[in-house]
């Protein structure tokens, strides 16, 4: 069974932005969040092999994404 690590999509003016809270520095972006999506699962890879490459603990995840849906001000 796989680790599942919580990402965060932010979309720009012209692109899309990804983030994982438990893995400081992975980041990346892309022209759609399909396009967003894929590089960031790439880029997670990419830190994790870095990361047992040089020895260092990989972090376990610990950060939860959840929508939160509010009624608007009348």
């Amino acid at each position: 069974m796989g680790v599942r690590y919580a990402v965060i999509f932010e979309q720009a003016e012209r692109n899309w932005a990804a983030y994982v809270p438990d893995l400081p520095g992975c980041i990346t972006t892309g022209s759609s969040l399909e396009e967003t999506e894929r590089n960031i699962r790439e880029a997670i890879e990419g830190h994790l092999k870095t990361l047992r490459e040089f020895g260092d603990p990989v972090p376990q995840p610990t950060s939860v994404a959840r929508d939160i849906e509010i009624q608007p001000a009348a």
